[in-house]
């Protein structure tokens, strides 16, 4: 199954409403929201769970009080948390304030993230 589309056009409102310069790249079988070059959030489709969670790249530092949020728990393909990631569940996501509130961490952080390195093709 695909993310959602619904959650996809919520996201690029709260962007557009932010006047956000992003683009949009398929990713992790999901998709991700790019500005700056850099990885913001995105949404990928948890087969396990059956459920879209919403992708955020918040910083470590802000990973406590995420935490402590409903529906939020580390980012983890592997079995090992990416550090600085989140995932968040519909709970968590739901409500539109609660969703700006993820997106605008995720811009809060932005500048602070390294772009990956560009793949030479």
């Amino acid at each position: 199954m695909a993310y959602d589309e619904f959650l996809a056009d919520r996201i690029r409102r709260i962007f557009q409403q932010k006047k956000s310069d992003f683009y949009e790249k398929k990713m992790f079988g999901g998709l991700c929201f790019m500005v700056e070059d850099k990885m913001c959030c995105g949404i990928m489709y948890n087969k396990k769970q059956e459920t879209d969670l919403f992708m955020g790249r918040i910083g470590e530092e802000a990973m406590e009080d995420a935490m402590k949020k409903p529906g939020s728990h580390p980012m983890a393909f592997t079995g090992r948390p990416m550090k600085g990631f989140i995932f968040v569940s519909p709970e968590g996501y739901d409500a539109e304030k609660d969703l700006e509130q993820w997106v605008q961490l995720c811009l809060d952080f932005n500048p602070f993230a390294k772009a990956s390195k560009k793949r030479k093709k």
